[in-house]
């Protein structure tokens, strides 16, 4: 699950020690992901679920991605989280493959197995923004995967 966080340096330690002992998470990796706006995981112990947090940056679509981030409630119902969108899990997934020299089969995977199970996406929102970004060549490739051979 991919979780987008608006933490800075004065809350992300309390974020971590809020989950208590029930998550693991590396806190000096949680500060490092704040402070360069990256991304640390946090693991539910008993169940083994990775939850991976991406810090929103002061780039454009990280202000759209909280914008757009859709809320789950937790299933204890007890809290509400906030996750990207299918859009924009797609966006930063390309981009990350761009970014790595385009080597990454696991992000490629991940990208073309969200637009294989998102049957309603917003394709305007995902050119445009794959446009502003420099990877509507990448989206086209991922789409065309889709098409029956």
């Amino acid at each position: 699950m991919d979780v987008v966080a608006d933490l800075d340096q004065a809350t992300v330690l309390l974020f971590v020690k809020s989950l208590g002992e029930a998550f693991y998470v590396d806190a000096p990796a949680a500060t490092e992901a704040v402070r360069a706006g990256g991304s640390f995981n946090v693991v539910h112990i008993e169940s083994a679920v990775k939850v991976d947090i991406f810090v929103a940056g002061t780039d454009p679509l990280d202000r759209e991605r909280l914008r757009r981030r859709l809320a789950v409630s937790a299933a204890d119902n007890q809290a509400t989280l906030y996750v990207d969108t299918a859009e924009d899990v797609v966006l930063r997934k390309l981009e990350w493959y761009r970014r790595g020299g385009e080597t990454s089969e696991r992000q490629w995977r991940d990208v073309v197995a969200v637009l294989r199970v998102q049957r309603q996406m917003d394709n305007e929102y995902l050119r445009r923004w794959a446009d502003r970004l420099g990877i509507a060549d990448l989206l086209v490739r991922a789409l065309s995967e889709l098409l029956p051979r």
